[in-house]
């Protein structure tokens, strides 16, 4: 059976909260400039509508859902993320401030890679970034091999070496002799809980 969404319509024939696509697709096909998301909560559905279009536009739509967790993340911290993309190979990785979603730092795209080569690296960007403005606030990632690679010093992808991932590797090979120079501070890096807490402020958007 398929899952209860709810659709928000900002913009369209009719504006509100639709229970089915069906009634959604009424009040935005062929309608010049509609504005609508989907969403998996009742809930999220409401605080969107109550909030503008271009706050979700482009972005998941359980981003923020951690606010109204009973659980919360821990702030101030930094989350960070990464995207691949498999049609044209590139990788990009960037943190953001966990409450804002303030852009912190963004790095690629590079040629090729892997998502957690991205995460991993993103990771280390977060905790250099930390240490030159003389911070240290709790980093959250979703992913568990970059989080195990940054612990044990050592990323252990399985990408080939090549022109293309020459930069790459080289990054990975700065990030590890940082890792291998610098102690880290239990529970400094976190496993985002995305089931709990919706999607990485950090997320590209790009699912």
């Amino acid at each position: 059976m398929p899952k209860q969404k709810y659709y928000v319509v900002w913009k369209g024939r009719k504006t509100g909260i639709f229970t089915s696509w069906a009634e959604c697709e009424k009040q935005v096909k062929g309608f010049v400039g509609a504005q609508y998301k989907a969403f998996e909560k009742e809930s999220e559905a409401e605080a969107a509508y109550l909030a503008k279009y271009d706050d979700y536009k482009g972005k998941p739509s359980s981003v923020g859902r951690w606010k109204n967790a009973s659980h919360k993340p821990k702030l101030p911290s930094i989350c960070v993320d990464s995207a691949y993309n498999g049609k044209t190979g590139k990788l990009e990785y960037r943190g953001v401030n966990t409450f804002t979603g303030e852009e912190i730092f963004k790095a690629g795209p590079y040629p090729e890679g892997t998502n957690n080569i991205g995460e991993f690296l993103a990771i280390v960007h977060a905790l250099t970034w930390q240490a030159k403005h003389n911070m240290n606030i709790p980093i959250y990632s979703d992913s568990e091999n970059a989080i195990s690679w940054v612990y044990t010093g050592e990323c252990k992808t399985k990408l080939k070496h090549s022109a293309k991932t020459a930069v790459l590797f080289a990054l990975i090979r700065s990030a590890e002799n940082w890792l291998a120079e610098n102690q880290l501070p239990e529970n400094k890096i976190l496993k985002w809980d995305t089931k709990l807490w919706g999607e990485n402020p950090a997320d590209f958007g790009r699912k």
